[in-house]
């Protein structure tokens, strides 16, 4: 299976990216992570989506956030990992 720089493909390579260097994407997802993981809530990709507002929306490159092509799991292990 062909990957895009280490990811599934290169949607979640995109997503995945502007979430890690977009420094307000990147304090959402981490304030996102640490509430979780205080209320004993499993951190989910698509908690993260509502809790940051990003449904129906696209990263500057015109990749949507809720992509029926993303990889989920990895974009939630990213997550985790913050």
């Amino acid at each position: 299976m062909e990957t895009y720089n280490g990811w599934k493909n290169r949607a979640t390579w995109n997503v995945a990216l502007w979430i890690e260097n977009d420094y307000g994407l990147y304090s959402t997802a981490r304030s996102y992570v640490q509430t979780a993981k205080r209320n004993g809530m499993r951190v989910s990709y698509g908690k993260f989506l509502d809790y940051a507002g990003l449904r129906n929306a696209r990263t500057p490159d015109g990749f949507k956030y809720d992509g029926k092509q993303l990889d989920r799991k990895a974009l939630r292990e990213m997550l985790e990992e913050m």
